[in-house]
């Protein structure tokens, strides 16, 4: 099924200065669904144009950190304040700004638009759903939910913190074949997933692996939960097994490489693990939306992949790469391997946009 949209959905990008932000406007440009027509950033970048705004004004340093040039589309747009931005005609506001302000931010604009955010701020409250296309449609329902407790007629969904990402798209295809009774997994993250700063100094980084990322085992834990769960009287309904993980960041540019071991529910061998990975994300093949992979997983033979600088932009960046399925002998029906996800694309602005694309076909933008 393909859809057409006559009139391009307008859209405004909050924090466009940001990495989070330019990632965005990358992921945009050219969208045949999607027009970028409003930007926003701090009160600092307010008044100028783009191009002025991701320029130092001291150094003449062009402060751009996508590896694709930036649009020549937004370059003469205006910047403007965040704070008060009035989004009435914009149908989605990307928000790629940090969580304290979105918490704040993010009710301004849900009053009227739909709001696709990369910020934790409200991930966890009850009505608002942890969106990834292809693992969990049904959340979507969560929508009419927040609409009508508050009064907004937009909403906001937030993607998943970007470790999370791949994660659950693993999981979910082993959840609906054979359960889940426990995970255990261990990251190698991708320096680009702590911004530019405050993040990891070179010095800290290089000939290094910092075996600590603040709140991220948390979240990881805790967002898993809530997008493999089940919507019950209005509210998500956490899947019940545990999680425990181990959150480190590597000397890799970008891309999460994680090592996952799995409790199943019945017994698979690495061949039937392997199956059901190829097998997934056929649900949502047939919506053709444009920022979707060719492929939700990809699986490798060869023990010496997946790896980031090889895999991490397959598909555009938006598919999930796994290798080394093999059998566990410690847990029951143990099941472990390797992935790679795109930390910044699927894993963030990439993401958002794929996460609109699908809302839009589902009617609710």
């Amino acid at each position: 099924m393909i859809f057409v949209f006559y009139m391009k959905k307008r859209v405004a990008v909050v924090g466009a200065t940001g990495i989070a932000g330019q990632q965005c406007l990358v992921a945009l440009e050219h969208h045949p669904w999607f027009e970028v027509v409003r930007l926003a950033a701090s009160e600092r970048s307010a008044g100028k144009t783009y191009a002025a705004a991701i320029r130092d004004v001291k150094t003449g340093e062009r402060r751009w950190w996508c590896l694709e040039e930036p649009p020549a589309s937004v370059l003469d747009l205006p910047v403007e304040n965040g704070d008060g931005l009035d989004v009435s005609g914009i149908d989605i506001v990307f928000s790629a700004v940090e969580s304290d302000a979105a918490r704040v931010l993010e009710p301004q604009y849900a009053k009227t638009a739909a709001v696709l955010s990369t910020a934790s701020a409200f991930r966890y409250e009850d009505d608002v759903p942890i969106m990834v296309p292809g693992v969990n449609h049904g959340h979507a329902a969560q929508i009419d939910t927040q609409r009508r407790r508050r009064g907004w007629q937009g909403f906001i969904v937030p993607l998943p913190n970007c470790t999370t990402m791949g994660l659950v798209i693993t999981l979910k295809p082993l959840c609906d074949r054979f359960g889940v009774k426990s995970v255990v997994m261990t990251s190698m993250q991708g320096v680009s997933g702590a911004g530019r700063s405050p993040g990891v100094l070179a010095l800290d980084i290089l000939d290094n692996v910092i075996p600590y990322i603040p709140g991220e085992e948390e979240k990881v834990a805790r967002e898993t939960g809530k997008i493999l769960g089940v919507v019950r009287d209005g509210a998500i309904e956490a899947a019940t097994f545990p999680v425990s993980a181990t959150c480190t960041r590597a000397a890799v540019l970008e891309g999460h490489t994680e090592a996952v071991t799995v409790s199943l529910g019945t017994r698979a061998t690495p061949a039937d693990v392997a199956a059901v990975f190829r097998e997934f994300g056929g649900d949502l093949a047939q919506l053709a939306l444009p920022s979707a992979p060719e492929r939700w997983i990809t699986v490798h033979d060869d023990p010496f992949r997946p790896q980031p600088r090889l895999d991490r932009d397959a598909d555009g960046g938006m598919t999930t790469s796994v290798g080394r399925i093999r059998e566990d002998p410690v847990l029951e029906n143990g099941v472990k391997y390797v992935l790679v996800s795109h930390n910044t694309k699927m894993g963030a602005a990439k993401g958002a946009v794929l996460t609109a694309e699908y809302l839009a076909t589902a009617g609710y933008i």
